[in-house]
């Protein structure tokens, strides 16, 4: 006896295909989820542990996260996301709309945005705080994106020593470059965008903020004035045989200009701004007592004042609790991104002086010459790589040293400061990931082709 069996519609091929489509569909997330634990686990179960370069790559990535968390986080980074809150409380929407909003005059708009880099010598990362504040507060995306590549990229102090260590040519090319770029990087980006940037404009007439509560326009510029000068005077970069005198005396005063400022700061707030003057008493107390007993580590105390702050603006109602609720906003949106971003920089590309995953004569034997590659990669590669303000110039030195062209050291003096794998981590988590790529595209384009184009005038 022969029995026949009949495959029910569950059984045939195509009735299983349809049920796992009806799963995923109705189980999207746990897909996504599975996708995750898979990629994840045949990356730890294929990681090459014990191969010399990448344990290498490892610790390089683990040095420049620490070296980063020592030297800029304390000293640049918090002070800017209180600038940055700062912004986004004291300063009216009013007043950015009018000078940098979507509907601003475009020539005083550009005009205040693509210099502002000449009085803040931040880097790459730093200017990302003060970036989010204007452009969550109105500003256009235009003056916002010139504001952003030039913060870092327009450094007098860097172009100074650009000129004197690399030559005059470079150094004016970087100045000339700066200023062009972020005018035109600005204006495309608003051109690729103008249709959302009229929407966003439209959607903003009529709001009317009362954030600065009425005080003097005086009050509100010193406050800011003072809190720039302390970011500046606390990173000011360490003097060498032949900088000025007036570099050299800043430098041997930065602690006590710093100290200054602050006391400052705590003035203008007590007797302009009627804040309670208890907490910010304590805090001088304790960063004198510090400075004292530790005066070889000055950042201690400085941290101390930081902290301090915090505490009296968490102690004031109103203004001080916003300002510190808008602080804390930046710190938990970029500090994140940002650290893992510079782990991942120092596991690819290492420090300065130092190799990554990627071998280091890779690089320099890509960027002789004047070609369009030679250019292009060494805008890429600065686009990425994490410079810190004033280093870019000692590591370009070095690269031209051994066989880099003056085309591509153009290229990477453009890309590298105004860009790095952090910086583009958090411009997404602003941005979004379109603007992030079109932003990035345009820089490194534009100084490939400037790169290009100088290194025919000097080879």
């Amino acid at each position: 006896m022969v029995t026949t069996t009949t495959m029910t519609d569950s059984e045939h091929p195509a009735g299983l295909l349809n049920r796992l489509r009806a799963a995923a569909q109705d189980y999207p997330t746990e897909f996504k989820w599975l996708g995750g634990i898979v990629a994840v686990f045949l990356l730890v179960f294929f990681m090459p542990v014990g191969a010399a370069r990448f344990d290498n790559a490892i610790l390089e990535g683990l040095a420049l996260l620490n070296w980063y968390a020592r030297e800029h986080v304390m000293l640049c980074l918090v002070p800017a996301f209180f600038i940055a809150g700062a912004i986004a409380v004291f300063i009216s929407q009013d007043a950015v709309m009018k000078y940098l909003g979507p509907a601003a005059h475009k020539a005083a708009a550009y005009g205040v945005a693509s210099v502002s880099g000449s009085i803040l010598a931040v880097c790459s990362c730093t200017v990302l705080p003060l970036f989010g504040g204007i452009y969550r507060r109105g500003a256009g995306l235009g003056p916002a994106i010139a504001f952003l590549y030039s913060g870092p990229a327009i450094n007098v102090l860097a172009i100074v020593l650009t000129a004197k260590i690399l030559g005059v040519e470079l150094g004016v090319a970087r100045a000339m470059g700066a200023v062009s770029f972020s005018l035109v990087i600005g204006l495309l980006m608003y051109w690729i965008y103008r249709r959302e940037e009229q929407t966003r404009a439209t959607s903003q007439k009529g709001f009317v903020t009362g954030a600065d509560q009425g005080r003097p326009l005086g009050d509100t510029a010193a406050f800011f004035a003072l809190q720039i000068a302390i970011l500046v005077f606390a990173n000011w970069a360490p003097t060498r045989a032949e900088d000025s005198a007036v570099w050299h005396a800043i430098f041997a005063w930065k602690w006590p200009l710093t100290a200054l400022t602050g006391v400052g700061l705590a003035g203008l707030l007590v007797w302009r701004w009627r804040w309670c003057w208890r907490p910010l008493a304590a805090t001088a107390a304790v960063v004198a007592v510090l400075a004292v007993l530790v005066p070889h580590h000055p950042e201690l105390a400085f941290s101390a004042g930081l902290i301090g702050l915090a505490l009296a603006a968490a102690s004031q109602p109103g203004d001080g609790e916003e300002w510190l609720s808008q602080t804390w906003g930046f710190a938990k949106l970029i500090m994140p991104l940002l650290l893992g971003g510079v782990l991942l920089a120092g596991f690819l590309l290492g420090r300065p002086g130092h190799e990554g995953i990627i071998p280091s004569e890779w690089v320099g034997a890509a960027v002789g010459g004047n070609s369009l590659a030679a250019n292009f990669l060494s805008a890429l590669v600065g686009a990425f790589m994490y410079f810190a303000t004033l280093t870019e110039v000692p590591i370009v030195q070095g690269l031209i040293g051994a066989g880099m062209g003056k085309g591509p050291a153009l290229a990477l003096l453009l890309a590298g400061p105004a860009l790095s794998l952090p910086n583009m981590l958090v411009i997404r988590g602003i941005l979004g990931t379109q603007k992030t790529v079109v932003y990035c595209s345009l820089v490194v384009v534009m100084a490939t082709l400037t790169g290009m184009v100088f290194g025919m005038f000097y080879p």
